[in-house]
């Protein structure tokens, strides 16, 4: 049995990210991981009973030759870490450390392999790439801003990366591709199995001109847990990750949760403070000061591009004509009344400036179309009064 299959059968006996399956592929490589696994020649007693029950009623390589003749026939290769399309990000999972003694915090081990659909070079389309995530039951405003960013982020060439959810993940998707850009998603379910069935269509028009990744193999079934497994995979494989909108208790907040744990740039959105799916988002603000706000696109791209690849700009009000007067003419023109006209020499005294300076300054203002004679005084240009 070679590399391969091996890896596929491992899959298929423990979920992904196994800590104890890895490790001993690590040690031994994933041939001989799977005939010591058979045997029962691992420490762990609650691994070996699930390997039993497994093997009851089909050999795993029989499984594995299965799967791999299934994958052919649907168009879906898999990928593993000798090929050159491997994307080396998701190593980053070997030392992953999180806390708590939920099995979902331990098992966060790197893949064994992927299933892909889709023409890209898996290595190559998320080596640029940033997570948009969030809710389900997102809000026009979070459906709003998602695009935005995902739109602009597939526009200056990243690769937009979510998991093919409804709501923020599906806003994300559409606006690459509407984009023209390339967007994955990273799913918790076969590749052949679209999840959630109204998201059909956009999965089929990703496999065109996107990919479609996963690491169960064809036919597995989107199960709950497989979600909160799968979710590393977003953290680890992207540059960083953009969350707009989530609840209190949301699978997106546990996603950026890897994020800051690989020390990844976790960018969050904030929202409106009545608004519910905006709560995990502030919450996640508020106690955790390694996460970075952003409130568009050019933040986004100042977090994840290099140095002085996006520069930032300042914030700034509209401009008006009046902000490239020096500052005499400035003092001079705003002591001019609203209505009526003025003398030079009452303006001298409104405006506390010497009358020659008023002088002076006159001229040029009245050159730049900001006041205008009347009689012996000045008043505001009809022009000038309304000028933006």
């Amino acid at each position: 049995m070679d590399d391969r299959a091996a890896r596929v059968a491992l899959t298929w006996l423990a979920e992904p990210g196994h800590r104890a399956i890895w490790a001993l592929v690590e040690e031994c490589g994933a041939e001989q991981a799977l005939v010591r696994l058979l045997r029962g020649d691992v420490p762990d007693q609650s691994l070996r009973a699930a390997v039993l029950a497994k093997t009851a009623d089909l050999d795993p390589r029989r499984r594995a030759d299965l799967t791999l003749r299934r994958a052919e026939r649907l168009g879906a290769r898999i990928v593993v870490p000798s090929d050159d399309e491997w994307p080396e990000r998701v190593a980053s999972l070997a030392t992953l450390a999180l806390e708590g003694p939920l099995k979902i915090n331990l098992d966060v081990r790197p893949p064994l392999c992927f299933w892909v659909r889709g023409a890209l070079p898996l290595g190559e389309t998320l080596d640029r790439s940033v997570a948009v995530v969030g809710a389900r039951a997102a809000s026009g405003y979070g459906i709003h801003a998602t695009t935005e960013i995902a739109h602009g982020l597939a526009s200056h060439g990243w690769t937009v990366v979510s998991g093919g959810a409804l709501g923020i993940d599906a806003a994300a998707h559409r606006a690459a591709l509407a984009a023209g850009g390339r967007t994955v998603a990273v799913l918790a379910c076969g590749v052949d199995r679209p999840y959630p069935v109204t998201n059909s269509a956009m999965f089929e028009r990703i496999v065109e001109t996107g990919l479609l990744i996963s690491e169960w193999p064809p036919g597995s079934e989107p199960l709950k847990h497989r979600f909160l497994i799968r979710n590393r995979v977003i953290a680890a494989a992207t540059a960083g990750a953009v969350l707009v909108e989530a609840a209190a208790r949301s699978g997106a907040i546990q996603t950026m949760g890897r994020v800051l744990a690989l020390g990844r740039p976790a960018m969050v959105v904030p929202g409106p403070i009545t608004s519910a799916m905006s709560v995990g988002c502030h919450e996640l603000l508020r106690s955790r000061p390694d996460a970075t706000l952003v409130t568009g696109l050019p933040d986004v791209l100042e977090a994840v591009g290099r140095i002085g690849e996006y520069p930032g700009a300042v914030p700034r009000g509209p401009e008006r004509r009046r902000d490239a007067l020096d500052e005499e003419s400035a003092v001079i023109l705003e002591a001019v009344p609203r209505r009526g006209s003025v003398t030079p020499e009452e303006l001298a005294e409104r405006a506390g400036v010497a009358l020659r300076v008023v002088l002076r300054r006159l001229s040029l203002l009245e050159l730049a179309g900001f006041v205008e004679r009347r009689g012996n005084g000045v008043a505001l240009s009809r022009s000038g009064s309304r000028a933006p």
